[in-house]
């Protein structure tokens, strides 16, 4: 994805959401058509059609773990593939309409995952306050301004509060106040991101069938090649209960043969494994890759075999 004028991105919006803040840290982006989508599958059903070239959304939270939106969406339907991965801070406020004070606050507007994030600070200081559920914390500060009735503050990024004209009663509200949250920018699985050397493979992996012992098949693929898993979880398909995919984050990229001998062994193992790309760590960190599972030795002993079978 080059990002030039010409390209076009979908993001979970609307305007002012930390998904649009980590879609403008793609070089480009700012001159690019921007499209807010009201969901997550929207944001990617935008990419499957081909109405837009790729989009933004969020996959990991440093505090709540991964989003079960993004995670189910991307795991079905017609395939895509992951193009990078960007980091955003995540700093929240508490907004009101201007004259609101925090004694008049009896219902807050948020996304679910805001409200956790939150809930120290909230209980400390408008402890009968009611959540109130929003598709965004964007979406949450819009029905604020707009004059929704349904909840009188709206827990938000300053950048939206700000654009809104909200006033911001508390700033930093957030319980964990590092709290980093991962999006990923997705597009059609005709690209493949170059080996950077610091690298991330993301898979889904469905679980063939329940018997004692199968989760660790699918854990040995990578152990045994020397792959590190960053993010491991596990997600109902929603077909029967007790039916479970693994989503997977691993250190390297498919060009590397630690992580494409994994692959092949964990498709030997589940037919239906979904690759989802490998791309650049938005952290830049390269993994420590031990002596026996570098490309040099798997070439080494991809060799040493060759000779054995043309001595036949």
């Amino acid at each position: 994805m080059r990002g030039s004028t010409s390209s076009s991105y979908a993001y979970l919006g609307p305007e002012g959401t930390f998904t649009e803040a980590a879609l403008l840290q793609v070089p480009g982006a700012e001159s690019a058509r921007r499209v807010p989508a009201s969901t997550v599958g929207a944001a990617l059903d935008a990419v499957r059609s081909g109405s837009v070239d790729a989009a933004m959304v969020p996959i990991e939270n440093s505090v709540e773990g991964g989003v079960s939106a993004t995670l189910d969406a991307i795991a079905v339907g017609a395939p895509l593939r992951i193009l990078r991965e960007e980091l955003v801070p995540i700093t929240f406020v508490l907004a009101v309409r201007p004259g609101t004070a925090l004694d008049g606050v009896r219902r807050i507007g948020t996304h679910g995952h805001a409200w956790a994030q939150c809930r120290n600070w909230v209980d400390a200081n408008v402890r009968d306050a009611e959540y109130f559920p929003t598709s965004s914390t964007a979406a949450a500060a819009y029905g604020l301004a707009d004059g929704d009735g349904s909840y009188d503050a709206a827990i938000c990024s300053p950048l939206v509060a700000g654009r809104l004209g909200l006033t911001v009663l508390a700033t930093d509200i957030g319980d964990v106040t590092d709290a980093v949250t991962r999006f990923v920018l997705v597009g059609r699985p005709d690209a493949l991101p170059p080996r950077t050397g610091a690298d991330k493979t993301t898979l889904v992996i469905p679980l063939p069938e329940d018997h004692p012992g199968a989760l660790m098949q699918i854990l040995d693929q990578f152990a045994a090649r020397g792959v590190n898993l960053s993010r491991i979880e596990s997600r109902p398909t929603g077909q029967f209960l007790g039916d479970y995919f693994f989503s997977v984050d691993a250190d390297g990229h498919v060009e590397d043969a630690r992580v494409a001998d994994a692959l092949k062994g964990l498709h030997r193992i589940s037919p239906g494994l979904r690759f989802l790309g490998s791309y650049a760590r938005a952290d830049r960190r390269t993994p420590a890759v031990e002596r026996h599972t570098s490309d040099d030795a798997f070439g080494a002993a991809d060799a040493w075999l060759g000779d054995i079978l043309g001595g036949r």
